[in-house]
């Protein structure tokens, strides 16, 4: 039996939710959507404030779900680190700038979005919601914003494609050591056969981390005999040729076993070394974007390397303790490779004017995390959705009110920032 919550928890009423305005979808005309219906004593059901969003969470998910969401390496201190970094810069606005309301478009491997902002690879979502990654790529599709699927994701490539639909989409890599190269290829093929346009090769995941959250509740979601985290490989083509080799069965009639191959297949305990690289390159028609830097020094390999981009991140703090926060190296990794390739950020961001900072410091675009996974847990595609509206309301007004007219380089950069704390 799948362990999702399609009868342990109750969907907020949907018809309490603000009406979207798909006519004109102007991220700050959200509030007056919320204004208009108060007026007719029709309150939202869900926050707006971010952080209110992980203690609704928690009040509705079981303990190992929450857990698994919310928890970091150690003590916390690379998550703590994240969102201090953010704390060191002050927006300074502008007064007197005859403008309209800021452009949020961006340009990134030579395409245009709507919005600097990308949902990030979250894997294991039908923890949170029955409707997991269909969920949140429908919202992300609606919205206009990037989906990244996670290799760790409980539902198909292809079934998420689906959902996704005319929606940007790109695909995160867990990593196969280089003795299933074969899987590797064929999850890259599967992905690009789908629609997947980017490849994000997470760098710092390798083995899960320290997090004492989960080894609290004893829990890890890609261990259990079900299709939870393990989707993917269960859906394989050359995964299931080769179990059914070893074994003799087929994934169903040995679940336990499948899902502890399949974990150890995705996170093979030893890094791939840059040379590794080759064989992507070699198998992904598309950009590569390798997420998890952290240096200048790997930020420099990464040009030498011949990717397309880098996620500066340190996976929302849940992979190593005692790190140092994305935001505080960002700058100087933009100053090393900005001109020879595209900067993203990840890590910490929870509001409209944390994407400002980043985006002023350098980064083209901008991962969502963990606030959209609460969206998912509090009420499905449609938290998803409220979450999106919210901060992309949020940097919309944020920027306007600070006399900056668009997310672009000569109007968003460090000019508008002053670093206020050590």
């Amino acid at each position: 039996m799948e362990l999702t919550l399609a009868s342990a928890r109750a969907d907020i009423d949907l018809k309490m939710t603000p009406t979207i305005n798909m006519a004109n979808p102007t991220p700050f005309t959200y509030e007056n959507e919320v204004f208009a219906n108060g007026l007719e004593n029709v309150k939202p059901a869900i926050s707006f404030n971010p952080h209110d969003w992980e203690s609704l969470a928690k009040d509705i998910l079981p303990a190992d779900s929450y857990g698994y969401i919310w928890g970091s390496a150690g003590l916390r201190e690379t998550d703590d680190n994240n969102r201090a970094a953010f704390r060191k810069w002050a927006l300074i606005p502008s007064r007197l700038v005859k403008s309209d309301f800021p452009s949020l478009k961006t340009a990134l491997f030579g395409q245009e979005y709507d919005y600097p902002i990308a949902i990030a690879p979250i894997g294991v979502q039908r923890i949170f919601h029955r409707d997991g990654e269909l969920a949140s790529a429908t919202a992300a599709r609606k919205q206009h914003v990037p989906y990244i699927f996670s290799s760790a994701a409980a539902t198909s490539i292809e079934d998420v494609a689906r959902a996704s639909g005319d929606g940007k989409r790109w695909y995160q890599l867990y990593w196969p050591s280089n003795e299933n190269n074969e899987i590797t290829a064929s999850l890259l093929k599967r992905a690009r056969d789908a629609g997947y346009s980017v490849l994000v090769v997470t760098l710092d995941t390798y083995i899960l981390g320290w997090r004492p959250s989960d080894l609290n509740n004893g829990y890890n979601p890609f261990l259990r005999a079900d299709k939870i985290g393990v989707e993917l490989g269960f859906s394989d083509p050359v995964f299931r040729r080769k179990f059914r080799e070893r074994h003799g069965v087929e994934i169903e009639e040995d679940m336990a076993t499948a899902a502890s191959e399949w974990a150890h297949t995705i996170f093979p305990g030893l890094s791939h070394g840059w040379e590794d690289l080759k064989f992507l390159q070699d198998h992904w028609d598309g950009p590569i974007v390798l997420k998890g830097i952290q240096s200048v020094a790997d930020a420099r390999r990464a040009v030498e390397a011949g990717v397309q981009g880098i996620v500066v991140s340190n996976h929302g703090g849940r992979q190593q303790d005692g790190g140092i926060g994305s935001l505080d190296v960002l700058p100087e990794i933009v100053d090393a490779v900005g001109d020879q390739i595209e900067v993203l950020f990840d890590s910490g961001v929870r509001g409209g004017a944390d994407i400002a900072k980043a985006l002023a410091l350098g980064a083209k675009m901008v991962l969502i995390g963990r606030p959209y996974a609460y969206g998912l847990a509090i009420a499905g595609e449609a938290g998803v959705t409220h979450v999106l509206r919210c901060i992309l309301a949020d940097l919309n007004l944020t920027l306007h009110l600070s006399g900056i007219q668009s997310v672009a380089p000569e109007h968003l950069n460090r000019k508008v920032l002053r670093r206020v704390r050590d």
